[in-house]
């Protein structure tokens, strides 16, 4: 089974985890470089008006490349109160947000001062969730892969699965992901069953069953 090397993200999707359940360990790669309006700074939760973006604020860039692992955070915008404000609003009335909130709400207005350390936080909060023992390896440096003209015996043959530019919230899912099958949301009688959603949905929505639903 080749190890999956992944972007960093804010509050993954259920099909994040849905491929951390089905690999013992995944890679991180922080020494890529950042890309914009990706999941490394947002998330989707559904609402009363429907799907709604939650993006993360970082420093300004000045259109400059930067590794992952450099990028500040912004403390200038007040994002992380209006997410929370969008969370609680959002899964007001769903079954198991009291069992979540206060964690979501923490690692949210924690005091950090890089990109990284906050998404790293979200993505342990959301293995804690689940239960899953999936080994997260962190990289700083750039993981190279071997190259396509490289044979399954080739010693340049590579055991990663390279997902860091395929796996997007505007691109369809690479093939080694698998949907989600409709679970239970808040506003669905509005809206129908919204897939690649925040883990968030899927534990203010089912709560210790979202542990099957990302096994499944």
């Amino acid at each position: 089974m080749r190890t999956p090397i992944l972007p960093a993200f804010y509050f993954g999707s259920v099909e994040h985890y849905r491929l951390l359940a089905k690999h013992p360990q995944v890679i991180i790669d922080v020494g890529e470089h950042y890309v914009r309006q990706s999941y490394r700074t947002r998330t989707h939760i559904v609402g009363p008006n429907g799907v709604q973006d939650l993006n993360v604020q970082i420093a300004r860039d000045h259109g400059q490349k930067m590794p992952m692992h450099t990028v500040g955070l912004s403390t200038v915008e007040t994002w992380p109160q209006q997410h929370v404000h969008a969370i609680r609003s959002a899964y007001g009335k769903a079954p198991w947000t009291l069992h979540y909130i206060d964690a979501i709400e923490a690692v949210i207005t924690a005091p950090y001062t890089r990109l990284i350390d906050l998404d790293l936080a979200t993505m342990r909060l959301g293995l804690k969730w689940l239960g899953l023992s999936t080994e997260v390896v962190v990289s700083d440096a750039y993981v190279e892969v071997a190259s396509e003209g490289a044979t399954r015996h080739s010693p340049l043959a590579t055991r990663h699965l390279d997902l860091r530019t395929s796996f997007h919230p505007k691109k369809p899912l690479p093939q080694e992901f698998t949907s989600t099958p409709p679970y239970p949301q808040v506003f669905a009688d509005r809206h129908g069953f919204q897939p690649r959603m925040s883990i968030i949905d899927l534990v203010c929505n089912c709560g210790p069953e979202a542990k099957r639903i990302v096994r499944g």
